[in-house]
This record gives C-alpha cells, structure tokens and sequence, in this order.
C-alpha cells in the first residue's frame, strides 16, 4: 500500500514537473518520463515506457540518448541534440548506485534550447550588423576620398565626396547648402584637405556671429590708427589671412549688403586694402561658402545681391538632412561613440536596439544634435551598455517605424501578445517574408537572414501559406 502510494506520488510529481524528465535502470529500460518529454521529439507520450533508449537511439529517435551515455560512462554528463522537428535541446543525465555502489538508475533533464537560440541568433544578427558598421568606419578612414571626420555609407553621401574630389584640384568657388547642422563646415574642410592648397592655412568664417559694426574691419582688416580703438600696429583681414589657402565663409546668407558689395568687388579683382590704407594688395585665396537659406529667394527679396550669387553659385552641392541618409547614422554613432569615450576616458558601449531606434529617430538637429547626444548619455547613463530606455523621450516618441526592423517588430509583437513561443514565430514569419520578397534565391536568403540555406528552404514550408 506505502509502495503503490510511492509509485503514485513520483509518476505525479513526474508528470506535473516543468522539466523534462527520463528515467531508466542499469540496462536502459525507460520506467518513468515527463509526457511533455516526447513532445519535443514528436512522438507520441504513452508508447515508450518498458523500452530500451539503446533501442531509441539505433532507430534515430533519440540522437545520440543521455541516459545511455550516462550508463556506459558511469558519471553525470551534457549534451546538445537536435530532434527531427528541428527543436535543440540540451539534455543533462545524472548516474544514482545503490549502497553497493552498483548503477541502478539514470535519471536525465532535458530543456527546449529552440526558443533561446532563435533570440540568440537574432541578436547576433544585430552584433554583425554593427560590427559591420564598425568594420566600414576603418575601410572609409583609409580611403583617399574619406577622412576621420567623413563618413558616408549612404549614396547621398557617396556622391557629394565625389563631386568634392572631382573638384577640390580647382580653384572653382563652391557653394554648400543644406540645412544647419549637417556638417557644412566639415565638408568645407574636405574641400581643402584634398586641395593643392591643403599645406596653406585654413580660415573659417562665420557672418552669423560677427556684428555688422566690426565685420570689415575683421573681414578686410585696418591699418594703425585707422579709428578709435584700433590696434596701434593695425591689424591683418581674415581673407588676408586666408592667402594662399582657403577662406570658407559659413553662413554668408548673414552677410551685410555692404560687405557684399566689397567682398564681391575681391573676388572680381582679387585685390584688397585694409580700412585706413591706400595700397592693394594682391591676395590668393580659394572661396567655399555655406549657407542654409535660400539665396535666390534672397536675392528676390532685394536680400542678397544677384552677381554675387551668380559668384558663389558655380559649384553648388546640396547636403541632404541626416534623416534623408539614414545608412550614414550607425556610422556616424559609432563614430562619435569612439571619439566621446576616448575624450572622457570612458568604455561606453551602445546596444544593437539603440541602434535601431536611433537610425530611425528624425534628427531635427542633424549631425550637431546627433554628436550632442551620444556625449551627454556617455556623461550621464551609469550602465555600461546604453540601451533604448536610457534615450530621452523626445527621441523614443519620434521614431519612424522602418519597413524592415527586427528590433521594432518584436516590440510591437510584445505589446500585442505575451506568449513568448508564439510572439518569436510571428516575428520569424514577418523576417522570412520579407527576405523571399527581397531575394532571388534560397542562398541569399540565407545570406541575407544570417541562417543556413537548409534551414532557410525548412522555414519556406512552415511558412508557406503566409508567403
């Protein structure tokens, strides 16, 4: 009666476990298992009990059997099996031996890996990706057309380095446009860095930030005593001291009517003369000018003056907001990330879904506001790794919902639906859809997905009816 009362209790508490469980004696003969056991391998619960796993095993239905490795080895063991439904599963046995020391049972675990895997690899996909972009910052720095502040992955970008290399040989006057904050100024210097004046000095300009009252005596300079105030030895001009190299005038839709009315008089005769001085002095120097205001408008306006327009605009390049080059943002971040963490002595890194977000945000503020960020989480977030939830809410409510996001897919899915098997085989379905849409053949899939092209061709048929 104790004994059947025993017996009972054990198949229950078998019967009801969360793991998987087998149980076999000293000659391999299964006495007691878990049915959820056989449902992994896809065979049916209540037919096994009495036969031998040595027997299992020969017939390819438990490949290769714990319990029978625990029996010929005499000592607790781990293994990893993959079943014929294509689930992995990672199996532990445990020898028990009577007080004789005989082995007289084998009792073995075995937990559905499939799932953890299936997130795994999904993360992984998202490491490679970055370890992509980091791998294109190298490539790009190396590069004639590319230096540690440019980076393009986008055609967009691409193609504005090719006209700047096309062109930077010349003395051609080129105008940027775009609006602030998209890295005019570092284009400009491009422009010069691959010029033939790239030894000669560099003078950057901002019309914005000088006061109408000063800006030709900064622009053009003055001679001593020139006016109250000035400097007893007189002082040099920016564009003088631009000679030979290359003055870059940002923002030259601020500049005063006046000031253009001369600095158009320069360009035409390349000449200037200090406030105050008589003589002219020859000067050399290469123009690159920005701005992010519509000078012809300007110029309708009675604004700016239409032949200094026609000056500036012989080699316009248009920069395209950050938003509308979305393949340069993971570059640009991890970029900004390596520069941040070696000005501050940090180790900062940037989860793969941050990424995601980040890509998609609008960047209102372009490449200034995106270089001001990544400081301020690298200054602030403790945590070693940021992650989407440390980003401010202005940035996490803005974001554009991509067409192919694996991070955004599997968020929509948790808020929808809390089964974490069902939820993985939805975003699964969703990624080999849109792969047999993009791709030719069987092997980019597998390419593209990061998966073997067996597994791809085993996932075509469980989602067939959806494709």
């Amino acid at each position: 009666m104790y004994d059947d009362m025993l017996e009972e209790e054990l198949n229950k508490i078998i019967e009801t476990s969360n793991n998987n469980i087998l149980i076999t004696d000293q000659d391999g003969i299964i006495l007691y298992s878990n049915p959820k056991l056989w449902e992994i391998y896809g065979m049916k619960s209540d037919s096994y009990i009495g036969t031998s796993v040595y027997q299992l095993e020969s017939e390819g239905l438990l490949a290769p059997s714990i319990n029978a490795i625990v029996l010929k080895e005499k000592k607790a063991k781990r293994i990893m099996q993959e079943t014929k439904t294509g689930h992995v599963v990672m199996s532990t046995g445990y020898p028990i031996f009577n007080k004789e020391g005989h082995l007289v049972r084998v009792i073995s675990y075995g937990q559905d890996q499939t799932e953890i895997l299936q997130l795994q690899d999904q993360f992984e996909q998202l490491q490679r990706k970055v370890k992509g972009y980091q791998t294109e910052v190298e490539d790009l720095r190396e590069k004639e057309l590319d230096y540690h502040y440019l980076i393009a992955r986008s055609n967009e970008t691409k193609h504005i380095l090719k006209t700047i290399h096309n062109v930077s040989k010349t003395d051609a006057t080129i105008l940027l446009l775009g609006p602030s904050g998209v890295g005019k100024s570092t284009f400009a210097r491009a422009v010069h860095d691959q010029s033939n004046r790239k030894k000669e000095p560099f003078i950057e300009v901002n019309c914005s930030t000088i006061p109408e009252s000063l800006f030709e005596s900064e622009i053009f300079g003055y001679e001593p005593g020139s006016f109250t105030g000035a400097n007893k030895q007189g002082r040099q001009g920016l564009i003088e001291q631009a000679d030979s190299g290359t003055l870059f005038l940002d923002e030259i839709g601020e500049l005063p009517l006046a000031m253009q009315a001369k600095l158009l008089k320069v360009l035409q005769e390349k000449k200037i003369k200090r406030i105050g001085g008589k003589k002219e002095n020859h000067i050399n120097f290469r123009l690159v000018a920005a701005t992010n205001q519509d000078l012809k408008e300007m110029v309708s306006q009675g604004r700016f003056r239409l032949d200094l327009f026609y000056r500036l605009n012989v080699i316009p390049i248009q920069i395209p907001a950050l938003h509308e080059r979305k393949e340069d943002i993971p570059l640009l971040i991890q970029h900004y990330l390596e520069k941040t963490n070696d000005k501050y002595q940090k180790y900062k890194k940037i989860h793969p879904s941050t990424y995601e977000v980040l890509t998609h945000y609008h960047w209102p503020g372009n490449i200034r506001e995106l270089e001001n960020l990544i400081e301020r989480l690298i200054l602030t977030i403790e945590e070693p790794i940021i992650f989407p939830e440390h980003l401010p809410q202005s940035i996490t409510g803005q974001v554009d919902p991509p067409e192919d996001s694996t991070f955004l897919a599997i968020e929509q899915e948790c808020e929808e639906n809390f089964d974490l098997k069902k939820t993985l085989e939805n975003v699964e379905r969703q990624l080999i859809a849109k792969a047999w849409k993009k791709c030719k053949t069987t092997y980019e899939m597998a390419e593209h997905l990061g998966i073997s092209q067996p597994t791809v061709i085993y996932k075509l048929k469980k989602y067939k009816k959806y494709l």
